[in-house]
């Protein structure tokens, strides 16, 4: 009996820790936010990541302009590029989103950037962002926070 028990708790428990760090899927006209989740960060003084998809399922190309968040002073999108044998990263600046394209930010790729934090990102929480597109307008989100060296989320 124990066993059945303690065998089902494990299961809710998986279900429910499964379900925490998911985030929600966000429609705004053409444009949907996926998958969103960042690391959390080693105190305050060095930047943190986010990740996320963005898919564009009209006919018209958008851009993301621009990213806020009350978590960091700064939140940019920031492409990592290898040139001879150095990994090199740096702000992209808009970002085009062309019509029916995907756009995954993932670690050693596109990812947004946030720096200044105002506070450590824990594993465990979330924390707000704000996507601010030319077409679909300021697109509110919520980013569960995975651990230090997530790779995402399962």
């Amino acid at each position: 009996m124990f066993r059945k028990f303690h065998f089902f708790a494990l299961m809710f428990f998986g279900v429910v820790l499964a379900v925490d760090v998911s985030a929600d899927t966000v429609q705004a006209g053409d444009i949907t936010i996926e998958t969103a989740w960042a690391r959390a960060s080693i105190g305050t003084m060095r930047p943190a990541a986010a990740y996320l998809t963005i898919k564009n399922s009209g006919k018209a190309s958008d851009v993301l302009l621009s990213i806020k968040t009350e978590v960091a002073g700064v939140a940019e999108v920031h492409k990592t590029t290898m040139t001879d044998g150095v990994s090199k990263m740096g702000p992209v600046g808009p970002l085009p989103i062309n019509a029916g394209d995907t756009i995954t930010f993932v670690p050693g790729g596109l990812h947004i950037m946030m720096m200044m934090l105002k506070k450590t990102l824990k594993k465990g929480e979330t924390l707000p962002m704000t996507l601010i597109f030319e077409k679909a307008g300021q697109v509110n989100i919520t980013v569960p926070i995975l651990n230090v060296g997530s790779s995402g989320p399962k």
